[in-house]
């Protein structure tokens, strides 16, 4: 899929990746942006058009698919991480809303998208993941987990789309300068790389990116003896 001319909606677009995301595809020259978030006045970009959305709502999420019928790409990028683990008494509340954010916010998005992609002729979606998706350090718990659900979602909706030609790319990134990453002290790629990275991707039509060489090298410790999963990844 190009990006010129393109029409994409953003989950989650008023900062970090999802922000990155929005102006490299203006870049790119997108004939429409339209920027799914919370508070539609976090948006100021000339040509970006704000949608009130969370992606836990349900009702917003019908009311965005409603006013934004031609949209050809797109981006579940939404989600949250917290830090805690799964023995903390607090982790059972915890990882409902990190899943209903994360795993069950892609899957209600996608359901309202995905007639609108097929209407106008197959389109792509990508759907941020994590290098989380394949190990699980104990820090960031529940969150992990529910990367490793909305890979598999990811994996499961390139099979269910494939009929309507619906491009579906899976975006695996370790950790990013975001704010979502303050406070860690680790090595983190800029989102702006991300978002070209992953943009570069979707044109060249793959079906997944893996954007750093933290997440390469796990992916590729996943068929080792020991599983690289089996030990905590290394900040």
């Amino acid at each position: 899929m190009k990006i010129k001319d393109s029409v994409v909606f953003v989950t989650g677009a008023n900062r970090g990746l999802g922000l990155a995301y929005v102006r490299e595809l203006l870049s790119r020259g997108a004939k429409k942006v339209y920027a799914g978030v919370r508070d539609t006045a976090s948006i100021a970009l000339p040509g970006v058009i704000p949608i009130k959305l969370d992606v836990t709502n349900p009702d917003e999420v019908t009311a965005a698919a409603a006013l934004c019928g031609d949209v050809t790409l797109l981006i579940n990028n939404a989600g949250i991480a917290k830090a805690i683990g799964f023995l903390d008494p607090a982790t059972i509340d915890t990882a409902r809303e990190i899943f209903e954010a994360n795993f069950y916010g892609p899957i209600r998005v996608t359901q309202a998208f995905a007639p609108i992609l097929a209407a106008n002729g197959g389109g792509a979606i990508i759907n941020v993941l994590s290098v989380a998706s394949w190990v699980n350090s104990g820090l960031l718990a529940p969150y992990a987990a529910s990367k490793s659900a909305a890979w598999s979602f990811t994996n499961g909706l390139r099979a269910e789309l494939s009929a309507q030609g619906t491009q579906v790319l899976g975006l695996h990134v370790g950790f990013m300068d975001t704010d979502m990453t303050k406070g860690f002290d680790a090595a983190k790629i800029s989102p702006d790389e991300v978002a070209v990275k992953t943009l570069d991707g979707l044109e060249a039509g793959l079906e997944e990116v893996l954007a750093d060489e933290r997440t390469r090298a796990v992916k590729n410790g996943l068929s080792a003896n020991p599983g690289i999963y089996l030990s905590p990844l290394k900040r």
